[in-house]
């Protein structure tokens, strides 16, 4: 049987300081956040204004998606979408 994937969201145009903790705390009152990281430069190790926010339910994610797409957060207008997957890039290949 394979592995259910947990939902997950991607969330871009976020502020360079904004923090994992504080993607967290903004998606937390939707439901169970599992995990929320941001995508660093490697070299720079700063925040490139995106990152991922991953829910324990598909309907927690949902809700989350319509609350916060088009939101503007710490002065910026960020946008959240369910995030692709390797395989569904495989798939369309």
């Amino acid at each position: 049987m394979a592995k259910r994937m947990k939902p997950q969201l991607f969330v871009s145009r976020l502020s360079f300081f904004t923090t994992n903790e504080k993607l967290k705390a903004l998606f937390s009152p939707f439901g169970e956040v599992t995990e929320a990281r941001l995508v660093k430069d490697p070299r720079t190790q700063r925040p490139k204004g995106f990152g991922f926010v991953t829910f324990d339910s598909e309907v927690e994610a949902q809700n989350a998606l319509k609350a916060m797409n088009g939101k503007i957060v710490d002065g910026r207008l960020i946008f959240v979408e369910v995030a692709k997957t390797r395989r569904d890039e495989d798939a369309t290949s």
